[in-house]
């Protein structure tokens, strides 16, 4: 059976980490040794919430991080399909009908809390007669479905978590649709798992008791449930939940920030591994060397302070190749440009900061000469060599300027890159000077901004 997964995100807001992380992982495990297809389906049932913007910017971010999907499909265009179950299981005994009102619920989980119980739902539903059932729909009640669970353990061999157990009787019957008709979450998963083929149903570990429900809901249908793998779920730096954190880190801020998407998807394929974070320039790479038994069950950390190291190291490794067609779209002369990638490289963070390294290399750039250092940096015009100039010019110019001042050192070297440069630091001179060329860093040894 060909591998089939799944990415079903909500479009009623931005991706942030932890979303993109499930995706991820997913195309992972679809295009890694085994090979398979990845579904991107929107669950979008919750009508007054999604929004086609945030459906436009699931698959732009999607898209920005390589992860391209096979099929698409839309929960809105499928209900058909959920009442066609709906109808089955109700048939079956499976779905029944309930009237409590939201205050009426709330009130019995205080009291069971209240005395040390779990809040779990106590079917009185069930034990309505049919005059009782007539009185409420005469008040203008109208009844949520739940679906009835079997009394059983439910087990599973979890590819992250191991053997999995869970007594469904410790566990409230789901609500599968509301008391206007709309569907929760439960039901039209299982029914698409169902309809798409999906082998394999990769998500985060807060579902853990989502998959005990739905496996009852699966066999309900008379389907095989899938198998399934629950990832741990990620903690900030200190180990304190990211759910108040999200909205700092979705895909929109970090593109904004000038995160690398090979940067972010190198970092989040290893979070909960014992494997290494080290940079890579594709998915491809990720992908060869992926293996969903590498999780472990431990909570993941995630730092966007090690996210931006890492950024830096794709930067720094980036070829010329890739890196060529941005630095023109920057502005970087195409004759000069791989030249240019070569020198900055490994003196960018963002990708962005190559352009402030070009305004230095075309300027204008204004000279800073302390008083003591303006004749010295006047008097070493004489020493530029006649062009063409290569690597070796920057070499022979401040051998001459040491040979005939006797400076060396910092003594040397700072005076001719403040000027050249107008800056303390930077890339290496030797590969900074030949782009500027002899008239632009005469004008500024003497002073002038160029």
């Amino acid at each position: 059976m060909t591998l089939r997964v799944r990415f079903a995100p909500s479009p009623t807001g931005d991706l942030h980490v932890g979303n993109v992380r499930v995706a991820l992982v997913n195309w992972l495990l679809a295009h890694g040794a085994a090979g398979g297809a990845f579904v991107l389906r929107f669950d979008d049932t919750d009508a007054d919430r999604s929004r086609p913007e945030y459906v436009d910017g699931i698959r732009r971010d999607l898209t920005w991080l390589g992860l391209r999907w096979d099929e698409e499909h839309f929960q809105s265009q499928r209900l058909d399909a959920y009442d066609a179950a709906f109808e089955r299981l109700r048939a079956a005994g499976r779905i029944y009908p309930c009237w409590e009102t939201p205050e009426e619920l709330d009130f019995k989980r205080n009291r069971l809390r209240a005395r040390g119980l779990p809040p779990v739902y106590d079917r009185s539903a069930l034990r309505l007669s049919e005059a009782e059932r007539a009185a409420l729909e005469a008040e203008g009640r109208r009844p949520h479905w739940r679906f009835l669970l079997e009394a059983e353990d439910v087990a599973w061999d979890d590819r992250v978590r191991g053997a999995c157990h869970y007594q469904a009787g410790s566990i409230s019957d789901p609500v599968v649709r509301r008391e206007d008709g709309t569907y929760l979450y439960m039901l039209p998963s299982v029914v698409d798992d169902v309809a798409m083929g999906i082998t394999d149903v990769v998500r985060g570990e807060d579902h853990v008791t989502n998959t005990a429900v739905q496996i009852q809901m699966f066999r309900a249908l008379g389907a095989e449930p899938p198998r399934f793998a629950h990832l741990p779920l990620l903690v900030d730096a200190e180990g304190k939940g990211l759910s108040k954190r999200l909205g700092s880190l979705s895909m929109a801020d970090l593109r904004a920030e000038g995160i690398e998407p090979a940067a972010v998807a190198a970092l989040l394929a290893r979070l909960g591994t014992a494997d290494p974070v080290v940079p890579v320039q594709g998915l491809a790479e990720l992908a060869a060397a992926f293996d969903m038994g590498r999780f472990g069950r431990a909570a993941a950390r995630f730092d966007p302070a090690e996210l931006r190291s890492l950024n830096a190291a794709v930067l720094h490794g980036m070829p010329f190749s890739a890196a060529g067609p941005r630095l023109v779209a920057l502005g970087v002369a195409t004759a000069q440009a791989e030249a240019f990638w070569e020198v900055v490289r490994p003196n960018i963070a963002r990708f962005a900061d190559a352009y402030q390294w070009w305004r230095v290399v075309v300027g204008p750039v204004t000279p800073v000469i302390a008083d003591e250092d303006r004749t010295f940096a006047a008097d070493a015009v004489a020493d530029l060599p006649a062009e063409p100039w290569d690597a070796t010019t920057w070499s022979a110019f401040s051998g001459a300027v040491k040979a005939r001042t006797g400076r060396k050192g910092k003594a040397l070297f700072q005076p001719l890159r403040l000027a050249l440069t107008g800056l303390d630091h930077g890339p290496e001179l030797k590969g900074l000077l030949p782009l500027m060329g002899r008239a632009r860093a005469a004008a500024r040894l003497s002073g002038r901004t160029a």
